[in-house]
């Protein structure tokens, strides 16, 4: 299984931001969909094209569009920060809600709830798993075992690829060890967790710098 972590500047200029304590709510989403934007093009590499046709104002050319049909599942809350840049490459993409919270004295994820379909339509070929803090990883592996069991790897050319802002070595190690076959995209990969399972020097909790609640 691949584990890519990005070394592109622009990853590193907006990490730096999304760090820094003394960044606003507004531009850390900025930053957040700057740097997805970038995680997103390399993510999407996966992706395979057929060949079409296209009228030039010249002549007919060969062209290219995507096959298949993409899928995205952001895991709330802080995964729907991530949903507007892929967007803006998949556009067409289902999008599919899933709804999660961590037990801050088990460090386990608690499942609440999720957009995904009981069975995946056949034509899915890629499912996207977003959500910027890869920590224990207890969050990615429940949503794609709940992906799998909707059939989003039935078939030879069927994947799960999971994309994330920053990680700790903790959780992609979980993640690669009960699915190895999935890609595990990432920003940048921190230090360790701490004893409260926050990815240290980290930048915080993603979903509280996102949305202000107070």
């Amino acid at each position: 299984m691949s584990l890519v972590v990005s070394s592109h500047p622009i990853v590193r200029v907006a990490l730096s931001r999304l760090r820094n304590k003394y960044t606003t709510h507004e531009e850390f989403r900025r930053e957040l969909h700057r740097m997805t934007q970038v995680l997103a093009a390399e993510a999407v590499s996966y992706l395979t094209t057929s060949i079409c046709d296209v009228q030039t104002p010249l002549a007919d050319a060969v062209g290219y569009e995507l096959s298949g049909q993409q899928a995205l599942i952001p895991i709330m809350r802080a995964g729907s920060g991530m949903l507007s840049a892929f967007l803006g490459f998949l556009p067409n993409a289902y999008v599919w809600h899933m709804s999660m919270s961590r037990n801050e004295q088990t460090l386990q994820p608690e499942f609440h709830g999720s957009k995904v379909p009981e069975k995946i339509p056949w034509n899915v070929d890629t499912c996207f798993v977003l959500d910027p803090m890869l920590a224990t990883g207890g969050s990615a592996c429940l949503a794609i075992e709940h992906l799998k069991r909707a059939g989003a790897t039935n078939g030879l050319a069927r994947r799960i690829i999971f994309v994330g802002i920053l990680g700790a070595p903790e959780g992609a190690e979980r993640l690669q060890k009960a699915h190895p076959d999935v890609p595990i995209f990432i920003g940048a990969m921190d230090e360790r967790l701490n004893e409260h399972g926050y990815i240290m020097p980290g930048l915080g909790d993603a979903g509280d710098r996102l949305f202000p609640t107070m």
